[in-house]
């Protein structure tokens, strides 16, 4: 077995067991050594799950054999939980989005430069190669000059209580689906983006947005409409429309490992369906993670740096939304 990078994850969530643990035992660059909760119980029974040690949150960050430590706690939390991580000498990975303000997002970079570590955002989706494809037919000129950008990541509610609809707890639609296609946005379009218009729905009782739709525009001014909420049957997809033709990409922010992608693009006097190669983006993500910190990338890669940065427009971004927003 070669290098490995040895994780701790801090904080016991679902999206933790049900993909991103998963994904750190079974990447051939990474271990998993511990896990932390609050509450001791539940770190025992994911310890005895994933078959690594349990343990409070300061005794995973004292540890001398962590190299890295995932953070899938509450948006809230992810600025002084993060800072920690940095501040006790390990790599950092942090569950999407990276904070609740940009200037909280800023202080983490700060931090990972001034410490000379590496710090990502656990944004899986960009780690799936049917954005590549995307991307390239983009660059061939398949639809001719991109006009138009339209995403969506819908779902139905909740349960009463999701931490989701906990406002100090960073909750609502906008941060938790609505970064997906603002970010798929910034992906296919360049981070100039700005936002011009949007649209918030509120839940009175529970003072968190619940739905909501946004209008950017890029430099180049091409237009992007944001759809996201809790509200909705469910939808994950993403299109864009060119001069001569439309891409449409459905199952773009979460498909299963197994998926095999299906990418439309429809002509004027001709429509084409592209099934694409299944991909797992979780072990895409973790895999990526581990291969920069085994080369020795840290957040002063000129590649990381300009990481970084997406993740910093991201959330200003959300915070246009938000100072826009009827």
């Amino acid at each position: 077995m070669g290098a490995q990078v040895r994780f701790g994850v801090l904080g016991c969530s679902s999206v933790a067991r049900r993909r991103t643990i998963p994904a750190i035992t079974a990447c051939p660059g990474t271990s998993l050594t511990a896990v932390a909760s609050r509450d001791p119980g539940k770190a025992e029974v994911f310890a005895a799950e994933f078959g690594c040690a349990a343990a409070g949150y300061d005794e995973l960050l004292a540890r001398d054999d962590v190299d890295a430590v995932y953070v899938p706690l509450p948006t809230a939390l992810h600025v002084p939980w993060g800072l920690r991580v940095l501040a006790a000498g390990k790599h950092l990975l942090l569950e999407k989005p990276s904070a609740t303000s940009a200037e909280g997002t800023r202080e983490l970079v700060r931090a990972a430069t001034a410490q000379d570590l590496l710090l990502r955002e656990n944004f899986t989706f960009l780690h799936h190669s049917q954005h590549r494809t995307v991307a390239r037919l983009l660059a061939e000129g398949r639809i001719g000059e991109l006009r138009s950008f339209s995403g969506s990541f819908c779902f139905p509610p909740l349960p009463d209580g999701d931490i989701r609809y906990v406002p100090e707890l960073g909750g609502g639609s906008l941060l938790d689906a609505g970064v997906y296609p603002i970010r798929a946005a910034q992906l296919l379009l360049g981070d100039d983006l700005r936002v011009v218009g949007s649209v918030l729905r509120t839940d009175p009782a529970r003072g968190v947005d619940v739905a909501g739709q946004a209008m950017l525009v890029s430099g180049e001014g091409v237009f992007a409409d944001v759809h996201f909420g809790f509200q909705h049957a469910y939808g994950s997809r993403y299109s864009l429309w060119g001069s001569t033709g439309r891409i449409t990409l459905d199952r773009a922010f979460t498909p299963q490992a197994g998926w095999q992608p299906v990418l439309r693009i429809d002509e004027q006097d001709h429509s084409e369906e592209l099934t694409l190669p299944a991909d797992h983006q979780f072990l895409g993500s973790v895999a990526a993670f581990a291969e920069a910190v085994l080369a020795g990338r840290t957040a002063r890669h000129p590649d990381e740096q300009a990481a970084c940065a997406s993740m910093v427009r991201t959330v200003e971004l959300v915070e246009d939304v938000v100072r826009a927003a009827v």
